[in-house]
């Protein structure tokens, strides 16, 4: 990685709690940084029971599968099975970044970083158990594997951002090992740097021995995670967040007590923070945000672009009801021969863009090429979204009541109207 430019290819989460909120909710936001030409697609999978015996398969491991699985909703690259982000129907939202330690990354074919963000959601009704769950299939499968559609392996461990309704987790591993940290009021957000000093409220059984043989703690003292297990000399990517790491939490503290769902929005369309990027090789190809209210009674309220560059994107609101429809217009084709699932993998490429981001990408095209034009489409795709955002806050104030089947075509209808806009 020594040649290297320095760019900032990868991802920032970031959550809020009260007091830092302006109401009485959690908000969790991402954005996915990916390879540029990457497709990332919106999935429901709903609640489902399974067998003894059952085994689940996600983007290269077969594992066990568990008796009962969360409805879900994922932000996923299309070619693999896990999320870069997402949210489940008990009110947990989470998302992962990747990271470098002295620990070794290697191309043996684990559990993905991404397999572990879908697998705690399908399987954790807290944040907290959304972690256990995370924590415990990291000790017996694993992490590894390229992380990328490419024949040349692109692999990192993980960082995961973890929220509910009530609490926030932040969990930094390195290869099996692991440490986490409980947020319960305020803001953090996290890039692909190890954060975690020596405030930790849980961690690996042998977390301490292992930096103490390794010779990166003496023992004696203080420990501190990041300063065990970072690396003397750190990769390009991780130097370059180290400016968006600091530049997204002067954004929270700036709106700290007044943060809202728009507050999040601007902030992962800040683009001279390098927050939302759009570079040459990399670019922010999918986002997130999400309202978790204190109050049970009322519902989460989850919005996706399902498209790159959040900056000339539309936050979509999803709510969990019954009866959820289908959206296929943000479904990528599948393909009997996927080169992402044949061995040795990845020798062929396929068009995995849906009918949303092919329509969306012309637009962008048109936006560059007739600036005026552009900034009229522009205009009407925010009010859009300020129709959402409206929405969003009337069911959370009781000032509405939508039928469940309105809430269940909700997502469908906001996708549904964005394409008219841009034919």
């Amino acid at each position: 990685m020594a040649g290297e430019v320095p760019v900032p290819s990868s991802c920032d989460c970031f959550v809020a709690l009260p007091p830092h909120t302006a109401s009485p909710a959690v908000i969790f936001g991402k954005n996915a940084d990916r390879p540029r030409d990457e497709v990332q697609e919106i999935v429901y999978v709903p609640a489902a029971t399974h067998r003894a015996g059952d085994k689940v398969q996600c983007t290269y491991l077969e594992i066990e599968q568990v008796e009962r699985t969360h409805a879900v909703v994922l932000s996923r690259p299309a070619w693999l099975w896990g999320a870069e982000m997402g949210a489940n129907d008990c009110g947990v939202c989470a998302g992962n970044e990747g990271v470098w330690s002295r620990e070794p990354t290697g191309e043996n074919e684990a559990l993905l970083g991404m397999d572990l963000v879908r697998l705690a959601l399908e399987r954790g009704s807290s944040a907290r158990e959304a972690l256990e769950v995370i924590t415990a299939l990291l000790e017996r499968h694993g992490q590894g594997g390229s992380c990328k559609e490419d024949p040349v392996p692109f692999v990192y461990h993980n960082s995961f951002l973890l929220a509910d309704r009530s609490e926030a987790w932040l969990l930094e591993t390195a290869g099996h090992y692991w440490a986490a940290q409980r947020i319960r009021e305020g803001s953090r957000n996290i890039s692909n740097q190890l954060s975690i000093g020596s405030d930790i409220t849980a961690e690996h059984a042998g977390l301490r021995e292992r930096a103490r043989s390794q010779g990166w703690w003496s023992g004696d003292g203080e420990f501190s995670f990041g300063r065990a297990f970072s690396l003397e000399e750190q990769p390009p990517r991780m130097e370059a967040a180290k400016a968006r790491l600091q530049a997204g939490k002067e954004l929270l503290q700036q709106h700290a007590g007044h943060i809202t769902a728009e507050t999040l929005m601007s902030i992962l369309r800040d683009k001279a923070s390098g927050i939302c990027m759009d570079a040459e090789g990399f670019r922010t190809a999918g986002s997130m945000v999400s309202v978790l209210p204190r109050d049970p009674a009322l519902p989460c309220v989850h919005f996706f672009t399902a498209t790159p560059d959040p900056s000339r994107s539309v936050f979509k609101p999803f709510v969990f009801v019954a009866g959820i429809k289908p959206v296929p217009q943000v479904r990528s084709p599948t393909f009997l021969q996927d080169p992402a699932k044949q061995i040795p993998r990845f020798l062929s490429s396929v068009d995995r863009r849906h009918e949303l981001y092919r329509r969306h990408q012309a637009a962008l095209e048109m936006m560059e090429q007739e600036p005026e034009r552009g900034q009229r489409l522009l205009q009407t795709l925010r009010e859009l979204e300020q129709q959402g955002l409206e929405g969003m806050r009337e069911l959370l104030e009781g000032s509405v009541s939508p039928c469940p089947e309105e809430l269940a075509d909700l997502f469908f209808d906001c996708v549904e109207a964005e394409m008219k806009f841009y034919t």
